[in-house]
């Protein structure tokens, strides 16, 4: 499958589902309203408590100052500072929650486009998709995250070391140290990159191999790895959405810019803006979703027909094998 078609496909199933997006943006705006709530009114209740006035806090000198002198009203309002980091540890936990619930649901309703393009969308096949993914995709997003900070963890220890070289060869030679600098930056640049894309790429594609085989978590994992072995076409592809996504952004980002040199009406007339512009990569990151599923599903189901499985993640989940559950209980009948 060529990567034009896919993508025209994925901008297609998009469009019809257009709705998607705004669930998406309504989820956005719900959190910057949770944050008000959930944040917003215990801390301005502890800065009145503890008589902080917020227009001294215009330099980093005045936070400090303020600081130094709270230190018997921390221990004092010792419950109230528990509140106020609970409520931080609430909001960020409902986030997470709500984030991966809506995004369980955009994928459920992506996938079962893929498999009957006469699908259109509705809340009941939603709120369904969103129910039978939500815990597979907790715990994936858990093992991914976990992987990122390993790999993290493990490049950190490798620019220590490339520190310590660069540091010895100063004490050497100038010129081989900047040799050193140059070169290894280079390598830390090229290692950051490939890292970060191919984390990515195992995550689109688990998340695609979850849902069109209905694997678990691990298996995935494994299947995502092994799909982009067989297919490293799958790599680059996942590679350029990204970046296009990111150009994209930027781009975004430079065209509201102007606005913040405008006295007073600049941040009136960017307002809008930032609301197109954040429906519009909302638009993007979920075609970039829809691609990838359609990819990965063309190049692992190539002769299936998509009315014959068009049906199952409608009617039961799939098991770990990737059959449904009235199809292994047939096999063990017969």
């Amino acid at each position: 499958m060529k990567y034009i078609e896919a993508i025209k496909d994925g901008f297609r199933l998009i469009n019809r589902n257009w709705q998607l997006v705004l669930i998406q943006v309504g989820m956005i705006f719900t959190i910057v309203l949770a944050f008000f709530i959930i944040v917003g009114i215990p801390l301005a209740i502890a800065f009145i408590i503890f008589g902080i006035d917020l227009t001294t806090l215009t330099s980093v000198e005045n936070i400090l100052q303020m600081f130094r002198g709270t230190s018997d009203l921390l221990s004092k309002y010792l419950g109230l500072i528990f509140m106020v980091l609970a409520s931080f540890v609430v909001y960020f936990l409902a986030v997470a929650m709500l984030e991966i619930y809506v995004f369980s649901g955009s994928v459920g309703v992506i996938g079962r486009s893929v498999l009957d393009e006469d699908l259109k969308f509705s809340v009941r096949i939603f709120m369904e998709e969103a129910k039978r993914l939500f815990l597979r995709l907790i715990g994936f997003t858990s093992v991914m995250g976990i992987i990122f900070i390993i790999a993290s963890f493990f490049l950190g220890l490798l620019v220590g070391g490339i520190a310590a070289i660069i540091s010895f060869a100063q004490s050497q030679d100038s010129t081989l140290a900047l040799f050193f600098g140059i070169f290894f930056s280079l390598i830390l640049i090229i290692l950051l990159f490939t890292m970060i894309l191919g984390i990515l790429s195992i995550t689109l594609y688990g998340i695609a191999a979850l849902f069109f085989k209905g694997t678990g978590v691990f298996k995935s994992v494994s299947g995502a790895i092994k799909f982009l072995k067989t297919y490293p076409n799958g790599f680059w592809l996942s590679s350029v959405l990204f970046v296009g996504h990111l150009v994209a952004s930027f781009l975004l980002s430079l065209l509201v810019y102007p606005f913040t040199f405008i006295p007073l009406v600049g941040p009136i007339f960017s307002f809008p803006y930032q609301l197109v512009s954040i429906g519009f990569q909302t638009y993007l990151g979920l075609v970039i979703i829809a691609i990838v599923l359609i990819y990965y599903y063309r190049k692992e189901f190539p002769a299936e027909p998509a009315a014959e499985i068009s049906e199952k993640p409608m009617q039961e989940p799939f098991s770990e094998e990737g059959n449904t559950t009235s199809e292994t209980e047939a096999q063990e009948n017969a």
